[in-house]
């Protein structure tokens, strides 16, 4: 794009120096550079992480709605083998969760 803008589209003689010269190309090249690693970044940030999440089995969860006024919640995944959802829940209560509830997603 750089050397079509230079030396077809609008050509300058300046000084008896070419048309088309790669040195003055080198600090456009390098921002254009830049600019496309940080929207490659951002992009493979978001593919990476999976984001963004329109849904998550914590949705289901009948107080969720409340999480950012005054409380939070603390989601525990099933993904451990050991997991078990009654002994879970017993031990959240035990040591003073208020609101215990097991969501099947």
């Amino acid at each position: 794009m750089i050397w079509w803008c230079g030396a077809i589209n609008y050509p300058l003689v300046i000084g008896g120096k070419p048309l088309f010269d790669f040195t003055f190309s080198i600090p456009i090249t390098f921002e254009l550079t830049v600019l496309f690693s940080s929207f490659a970044a951002v992009l493979g940030m978001f593919g990476l992480n999976g984001l963004p999440r329109l849904y998550h089995p914590v949705d289901n969860y009948r107080n969720a709605h409340r999480a950012t006024d005054d409380r939070f919640l603390l989601l525990i995944e099933a993904s451990d083998p050991k997991f078990d959802p009654q002994k879970s829940a017993e031990h959240l209560k035990s040591v003073g969760a208020s609101d215990v509830e097991v969501v099947e997603g």
